[in-house]
């Protein structure tokens, strides 16, 4: 995890110490899962991690997932959603983001690249995201980012997927 997202995530959850959510919750496993899973039609899903807050403080979870899909995403995204200028596509709100990148790999099968999805997500009961709206949606994307450039990364993507170091926050104009 970059820098960065150690800091956008004391940002989304309040905190900056975190319980962990598994000895396999990590990326390299959720690589591995995304390549060896994968069936004929190229397509499937998963969690990379869990973040909590500490015992014995104010309960907060945060999920980060994966997906795999053969397409390509819808051209409009829901209103509350800013779109970002990094990978193929990315959204962001005050409570979550996703990051699409095309990866090619020779640890993924098909014959063009891979289309893979990583979402940030607040667990547990919806609620009213509390902060800053664009700190939020900021936070939000660097976590994507930061796992997304570190799955890439993990499944040999060529050119780390085409994402770049750090993650890009100025929105794309409507």
């Amino acid at each position: 995890m970059t820098e960065g997202a150690a800091q956008a995530l004391r940002v989304i959850m309040g905190s900056s110490r975190f319980e962990a959510s598994g000895e396999k919750s990590t990326v390299a496993r959720a690589a591995q899962d995304l390549s060896e899973g994968a069936g004929a039609s190229g397509t499937g899903d998963g969690d990379v991690c869990r973040v909590y807050t500490p015992a014995g403080t104010a309960e907060a979870e945060l999920r980060i997932t994966w997906r795999r899909s053969g397409s390509v995403p819808p051209s409009d995204p829901a209103p509350k959603f800013t779109v970002l200028p990094m990978g193929e596509r990315a959204l962001t709100a005050t409570d979550g983001a996703s990051l699409r990148f095309a990866c090619r790999s020779g640890k993924l099968t098909g014959a063009g690249p891979a289309h893979v999805d990583i979402g940030v997500e607040r667990g547990g009961m919806p609620t009213t995201p509390e902060g800053d709206p664009d700190e939020l949606r900021d936070a939000y994307a660097t976590v994507a980012h930061s796992f997304a450039l570190t799955m890439a990364r993990e499944l040999g993507c060529e050119d780390d997927a085409g994402l770049e170091p750090r993650p890009a926050l100025d929105p794309v104009p409507r």
